[in-house]
Parts: structure tokens; C-alpha cells; sequence
């Protein structure tokens, strides 16, 4: 008898949340991490200075909470210690004039905030929220579905019955539309463009790509839904809670365990083979939270996929590039304008719609932006328990980065020869300091410590961050929502029976919904009848190797 009913490699959410479904339903579940910590991009440490918690990586849950995951294993978590902090003041973005625009958790405040800049668009936001909430089922069910499967033909189907023929072209027309054309085209106030528009950076994309229109009514319902949720104490006690529910119900989770390959016999995954030779074995599944590049030219043995999927996996694309820095403070911010700034979780530092599409346009042609779209989290805003009392603790998020940096958008920094090295991370650190100083006077007099993350730096830490992509792949129309992880092999099976593609290289994408691990741990625990008619219409819509 193998070792385990399933293995899985890596210990990001997707990981536990799939661990932890299969070990509640009897399954023997082994998660193998090959970093000294589990948690993968969920991690929280005291960075700074002691005392100072801070969110290396991801920091903010509202995906968790509001997905299936949490809906099913919250109770189980909560007993084992993890409890969530919300805010009613989730997010707000502030303009180099210093006039500013929030979110709040209130359709009639928010309503009102947008009213206040140009007539007309309190309406459109309600109107906004109520058609996003009328869909709500087909909406969420796009990023809650295996699209390349049945359960996706299933929900195309429904889609047809409720809306009809045009109707369904219509819902496919505005899933695939750019947040520009949305934006312009349902607001009349820059400032609530302004608002909307730096959040489809979280998702990997840009205000004038495909599906980023989507993306921000999802967002902006979502937001104003959910708030901007964290655990009491850092993002790390989710990881905690999930670890103690695996083992709580048998499951082994295992840190320093490098997995070097993933053992085929008869075209089956029957276990995995860990650097210095050991080996697990995996009875029903291995399921694997990494990139395609990883999986297709590291873990597998060319002889054990097809040639064309493998060379597709290998030339997997990466998106722009992310920078961190984490400041402790020796009190907190005092921001110059409106006095919700010093209450709201995240406040984006941005010109507006046409700033956050030059900044990431500048990226993508390999130079530092000029004026880059500046998230600025506050976590003592929701958990005052992250920092000494009295003290301040900032999170800073830069999500238009080239990994190779060709020059200055601004003319001013030297890039040297366009590798992430201290010196530059650190001159391009001194400039998003110097801008968020413009809007609180007292940042750089309060800095007790900085730490600078840069991209390199986040690829070093964490093997899925590739060229420092936070998101673990471009998320281009062609490597997105039926096609992710790319083409040649859409969902999440893999040419390998038995084994499994999860994470956010994968379908939903990225964040910190679990959706991919929920997925797969779904269908592995489908009756086998159910379990086999569904393969069977996988493999049939499957692309046809060539």
C-alpha cells in the first residue's frame, strides 16, 4: 500500500485548503513545502523590528472569507484559533492634488461619496452593484467553476437558458471588456475611475486589458460586500488553523521536503521523489501547487508527457513584477486631507485611470515607471495587535515592476546593467518613499526600520513568485479563464493520470480564494461512477494532442 491516499507538493493556500478537504473525508494527506515554513506567499513575521507583525507576501483576505473554502471549513478553523478583524473603511485612493475617494462596505455611502464628484454616478453605482448582484450566480459562478470540464458546459448551458441567446453574447462581451471602456462608459467623474481603476492590478492585469472590466465590477462588489478582512494576529494564523486541521484528522505536513519529481509508471502518478532520494507514495493522487514551468521542466521526465505540452508548459509567460517594502514606524502615519486616510486598510497613491495605464504600459516596455501606482496597506486600520501599542506599521505594494529594467521611465535613477541588485532596489524604494512622504509629513522622521523586498528578492523567497510575479503568470486572455494555465492543456488535469495542477498558475488565477485546491479536492471526492463519466468528458474536451 502506498504511503498516502494523495500527496501534494507545496503548501500554499490552494495546498491546505485541498489537504484539508481530502483529510477531513478520511483521505491520508501528506503536503510537502520545500521552505522552512508552510504557508507559501502567506507568511508573517517580525521583519522589522520586534514586535512588528508583519505580512511578508499576501496580507488581505476578503477572497477567503467570501469563497467556498471558508464557507465550508470557517467553523472547523475558528475552533483552532483563527478569528478575522473587518473594517467598514476597506479601501480609498488618493490623488497627487490630495483629494481623495473611498469605498466603503455601504451601498448609500458609496452612492453618495461618487454623487459628490459628478452627477449621475451615485446612480450608476448602484446600478452597478444591483446588476453584479442580479448575475451574482453565473458571476461568481465563472470564477467558481472548472471551466474546461462539464461542470463549465453545465454552467454555459444555465447561462444560455436564463439569458438567451443575445443575452449570453452580451454577459460574454462585458466578461472580456477592458476596465477602460467600463469605466468611461458607466462613470463621468475621473475620480471614481481613479477609485476603481488600481484594483485590477490585483488581479494581475491592467486597466486596458482583456477582462479587467470584469474584474473590477467583481472587485468593487466584493469589496463593498466583504470589507477587507485579515486574521487577528497576521495572515501566517490562517496557515496555522489549516496545518492543525490536516493533522487534527491524520494528515502529515512537512517543511524542507524539495520535491525533485513526480513518479509515473504506466502513465499513472504513483508518488513523488524528494531531493536525497526519498520517497512518498501517492495511492489515488499527487497534486502539484506550482508553475507550469516547474511542473513540465522539472518535475516530470520528458518521456512522461507529450512533447507539445511540455515545450507549451515551458514557455508559460510571467507578468510584471512586484516590489514590497514594510516600514515600522515609531507612531503612525499622519496623513496631510481627509482624515479617513489614517483609517482605511488600502489607499492606492495614483493620478487616476490614465496613471495606472502609463505606469503598467511603462513596465511592460522594461522601464521603472514614473509615477507608479502606489498601495499603501495599513493592517493597524483592522488589528491593532500587529505592531506595539502606539507605534505604526505600513505595507507597501508596487505591482508595475519589468523584471529586466531597460531604463527610467522618470530619466532620473541609474539601472545599471537592469538587475534587481540592492543598489537599485534600493534607490527605487527611496523613490515611492519620497511620494508617500508628500502625502504624510511625518513617515520619514517616524522610520525606526524599512526592509525592501524586490523582485528578486520574492523569487529567491518563494520558487512560485517566478521573475517576481506575485500573480505566477501573466494573466493575458490567452493564459486566462479557459485557457489557464495555457492552452494546450486548459484546467486543471494533467497528461498524467491521477495527477493534478493547482495554484495560481492555474484556474481561477491568483489570490487567496483556494479556488484551484477546492476545485480538484472536489472531484477527487465524487463518487467513482460520478468520478469516472466525469474524466471520461475531460478527456474528450481535452485539446487532441498533435
Amino acid at each position: 500500500m502506498a504511503d498516502y491516499d494523495a500527496v501534494v507538493v507545496g503548501s500554499g493556500i490552494n495546498s491546505l485548503a485541498c489537504a484539508a478537504f481530502l483529510a477531513l473525508a478520511g483521505w491520508r494527506v501528506a503536503v510537502l513545502e520545500r521552505e522552512a515554513e508552510l504557508g507559501g506567499a502567506v507568511r508573517t513575521a517580525e521583519l522589522t523590528e520586534p514586535g512588528f507583525h508583519h505580512d511578508v507576501f499576501s496580507a488581505w483576505h476578503p477572497l477567503w472569507v467570501g469563497g467556498p473554502a471558508h464557507a465550508e471549513l470557517g467553523p472547523a478553523l475558528a475552533k483552532r484559533g483563527l478569528e478575522y478583524l473587518n473594517t467598514e473603511h476597506p479601501t480609498g485612493t488618493l490623488f497627487p492634488d490630495g483629494e481623495s475617494v473611498f469605498l466603503t462596505t455601504g451601498t448609500d455611502s458609496n452612492a453618495a461619496e461618487l454623487e459628490r464628484h459628478a452627477a449621475g454616478d451615485g446612480e450608476a453605482w448602484r446600478e452597478t452593484i444591483a446588476s453584479v448582484g442580479a448575475q451574482a450566480e453565473l458571476v461568481f459562478g465563472v470564477l467558481g467553476t472548472e471551466l474546461w470540464s462539464p461542470a463549465g458546459l453545465g454552467l454555459g448551458a444555465k447561462a444560455y437558458r436564463r439569458l438567451g441567446r443575445r443575452g449570453l453574447a452580451e454577459f460574454g462581451a462585458e466578461v472580456v471588456q477592458s476596465s477602460r471602456d467600463w469605466l468611461t462608459t458607466t462613470f463621468r467623474s475621473e475620480r471614481a475611475h481613479g477609485l476603481l481603476a488600481p484594483w485590477v492590478l490585483h488581479t494581475g492585469l491592467g486597466p486596458d486589458g482583456a477582462a479587467s472590466g470584469f474584474m473590477t465590477r467583481v472587485i468593487a462588489f466584493a469589496i463593498e460586500a466583504g470589507g477587507m478582512p485579515v486574521p487577528r494576529g497576521g495572515g501566517a494564523r490562517l496557515v496555522d488553523a489549516l496545518v492543525r486541521l490536516i493533522q487534527d484528522h491524520g494528515g502529515v505536513c512537512e517543511t524542507g521536503a524539495d520535491v525533485e519529481r513526480v513518479l509515473v509508471e504506466g502513465g499513472r502518478a504513483t508518488g513523488v521523489r524528494l531531493e536525497g532520494g526519498r520517497t512518498a507514495g501517492a495511492e489515488r493522487a499527487v497534486i502539484c501547487n506550482v508553475t507550469p514551468t516547474q511542473l513540465y521542466g522539472r518535475l516530470l521526465e520528458p518521456a512522461d508527457v507529450p512533447a507539445d505540452v511540455a515545450e507549451a508548459g515551458k514557455r508559460f509567460r510571467f507578468g510584471r513584477s512586484e516590489m514590497q517594502i514594510h516600514f515600522a514606524l515609531s507612531e503612525p502615519p499622519r496623513w496631510d486631507g481627509d482624515d479617513r486616510l489614517g483609517r482605511t486598510a488600502i489607499i492606492h497613491l495614483t493620478p487616476g485611470l490614465d496613471g495606472v495605464s502609463r505606469a503598467v504600459n511603462e513596465a511592460e516596455r522594461g522601464l521603472l515607471p514614473a509615477e507608479a501606482t502606489v498601495v499603501v496597506g495599513q493592517p493597524l486600520a483592522v488589528d491593532d495587535s500587529r505592531a506595539p501599542v502606539g507605534k505604526g506599521l505600513l505595507w507597501i505594494q508596487l505591482q508595475e515592476l519589468p523584471w529586466h529594467v531597460k531604463g527610467d521611465a522618470a530619466g532620473d535613477l541609474d539601472v545599471g546593467n537592469g538587475t534587481w541588485d540592492e543598489g537599485l532596489r534600493e534607490r527605487y524604494a527611496d523613490r515611492i518613499q519620497a511620494r508617500i512622504a508628500r502625502h504624510v509629513p511625518n513617515l520619514e522622521s517616524s522610520i525606526l526600520r524599512r526592509i525592501v523586498l524586490s523582485p528578486a528578492d520574492l523569487q529567491a523567497a518563494n520558487i512560485n513568485l517566478e521573475h517576481g510575479d506575485p500573480y505566477s503568470g501573466s494573466l493575458a486572455l490567452d493564459q486566462n479563464f479557459l485557457w489557464r494555465p495555457f492552452a494546450r492543456q486548459p484546467g486543471h488535469s494533467t497528461p498524467v493520470d491521477g495527477l493534478f495542477h493547482i495554484g495560481a498558475s492555474t484556474w481561477p488565477g491568483p489570490g487567496l480564494g483556494a479556488g484551484s485546491g477546492t476545485l480538484v479536492a472536489k472531484a477527487l471526492l465524487q463518487p467513482p461512477a460520478v468520478q469516472r463519466v466525469v474524466e471520461r468528458l475531460g478527456a474528450f474536451l481535452r485539446p487532441r494532442q498533435a
